[in-house]
């Protein structure tokens, strides 16, 4: 086992959106790079990067994942679990199956992810882990009741987790994206559901976030000198979203 010198960062759903500018932005500062996803990821255009591949909902492919990325680094300092899927359906009409897929990807993954990486972390007492969850974790948004509920738990998760591997030197945060321009976002737009003025008009700031938005706030989470007595926060990255409680009239006057 060869043992590498540069921090090490596992990033879940790296092929793209936030995960593949949170790769990008980690390799940017020098970091070592285990990037998760149901596809094979072109590494050549990182420094120090490889591919693992796989259904993060399958414990016995997270373990495997695991022994691959420490064999080849030899060592683990942060985990972001990124990966996640969408479901915009009423709570009247959203099948079981479909209720628990989401929950699987959303809220079952990370916790077995944080379960195999996590161990490394606090055998050695040190690292972060990173939970992208959502403003959806905060609020409720209508007709996102899988989806809400897997990121309420999300948020959830990463305060036990928190309380329970603080004092042995890793640390559990969550960040809470507001609405950001990925391809889960033109997915979901494509169904319908919202437009890009359902949101705008909403921000404060006026715009949606961009995927660099949320990767330089998870690679400040990620590193210890930066944030290191920062623990168990679940972190809107918003423009401000859950703060205005204002109604429609009111929040355009303020343009």
């Amino acid at each position: 086992m060869s043992t590498s010198q540069a921090r090490v960062a596992v990033i879940t759903g790296a092929a793209q959106g936030i995960g593949r500018e949170t790769a990008r932005e980690l390799d940017s500062r020098g970091w070592s790079l285990a990037l998760l996803d149901q596809q094979a990821i072109d590494v050549s255009g990182y420094r120090d990067a490889m591919s693992v591949v796989g259904d993060i909902s399958d414990e016995a492919v997270v373990e495997s994942g695991a022994t691959q990325v420490l064999k080849r680094f030899g060592r683990i300092d942060a985990l972001v679990n990124n990966a996640g899927i969408s479901m915009i359906q009423a709570a009247l009409d959203t099948p079981s199956e479909t209720y628990r897929k989401v929950l699987d990807v959303n809220l079952v993954a990370p916790f077995l992810l944080c379960k195999a990486y996590g161990r490394v972390m606090v055998e050695n007492g040190s690292g972060s882990v990173v939970n992208v969850a959502s403003v959806a974790g905060l609020q409720g948004v209508a007709e996102r009741s899988a989806y809400n509920a897997s990121k309420h738990g999300l948020i959830g998760l990463t305060r036990t987790l928190a309380v329970e591997w603080g004092g042995r030197g890793v640390r559990v945060n969550a960040v809470c994206p507001g609405w950001v321009k990925t391809e889960m976002d033109h997915k979901d737009q494509a169904g319908g559901s919202y437009s890009d003025a359902d949101i705008t008009e909403h921000v404060p700031m006026g715009r949606f976030a961009r995927p660099q938005d949320i990767a330089q706030a998870i690679a400040w989470l990620c590193d210890g000198e930066s944030s290191g007595f920062v623990n168990g926060v679940a972190l809107p990255i918003d423009g401000g979203w859950t703060s205005d409680g204002s109604w429609q009239s009111l929040r355009l006057r303020q343009r």
